[in-house]
């Protein structure tokens, strides 16, 4: 996972194509605000893949997340490992 400071986004490469997370950083808090795979890509498990590096990211820096896109939200849900990272 690269972070693209200068878009303000995390991107990973998948064959050839970059899947992408949107986000801000305010003080310990992470919000993603959109997370986007490209459609040759969806149903892959890349955008699964990304938010599994953010979440491995925010707890290696304390960081906690806010989820604002629903993809997000609903991944964060259905991965109770992550629950402690929730705000």
């Amino acid at each position: 996972m690269k972070n693209n400071a200068k878009l303000s986004r995390y991107e990973m490469e998948f064959d050839g194509q970059i899947t992408y997370a949107n986000y801000r950083l305010e003080k310990n808090l992470l919000y993603i605000d959109y997370v986007f795979a490209p459609e040759e890509l969806r149903g892959s498990g890349a955008a699964g893949k990304l938010m599994e590096e953010i979440c491995q990211m925010a707890r290696e820096q304390k960081l906690k997340i806010t989820p604002i896109c629903s993809y997000a939200a609903l991944w964060l849900r259905r991965h109770k490992e992550f629950h402690d990272l929730l705000v």
